[in-house]
């Protein structure tokens, strides 16, 4: 997916992602330089991503 298709699906400015893969310290999910300007995210990258920052709240 693109780095706009990411942004929509997380509901955040696509300027966020950029932001997330270019300032230290590193963020967001892995993903593939396609080219100086053409960057994509596999899906399978992404889903592991958002599962490992699922959080679990205790039961009461």
């Amino acid at each position: 997916m693109s780095t706009e298709e990411l942004a929509e699906l997380l509901d955040v400015d696509p300027s966020t992602i950029r932001r997330w893969r270019t300032v230290p310290p590193l963020q967001g999910p892995p993903f593939i330089q396609i080219s100086d300007r053409v960057v994509k995210y596999a899906t399978a990258d992404v889903e592991r991503w958002l599962s490992a920052r699922r959080v679990h709240p205790r039961a009461a």
